[in-house]
């Protein structure tokens, strides 16, 4: 077991990053499915985000809305159709729409 700053990393401990804590308590096959879905959001959204003014924030709300509905949608931009309704509609805490 790897140590950070001193310590064990354990699932329990505030040290832990997620993902890795997740692994550990799940199970090998549920960690390599999680890690294929996070790489293929990453490389979806660097692609529908590519044209957009403000990268960082897009990169972010595309990732949130991959994980979620497990989609992206074709193009830079419109088309969120494509992915149903979970990404269609998905709202920010303010009411407009989450998903680039």
């Amino acid at each position: 077991m790897a140590a950070v700053r001193g310590g064990p990393i354990t699932p329990g401990s505030s040290s832990c990053p997620y993902r890795l804590c997740l692994c550990l308590a799940a199970g090998v096959a549920f960690c390599e499915q999680q890690e294929a879905l996070y790489r293929d959001c990453n490389s979806a959204c660097a692609g529908r985000c590519r044209l957009a003014s403000r990268y960082k924030i897009c990169i972010r709300a595309c990732g949130t809305c991959c994980h979620r509905c497990k989609c992206v949608p074709p193009g830079t931009s419109g088309n969120r159709e494509a992915c149903g309704p979970c990404y269609a509609n998905m709202p920010t805490h303010g009411g407009r729409l989450k998903c680039p």
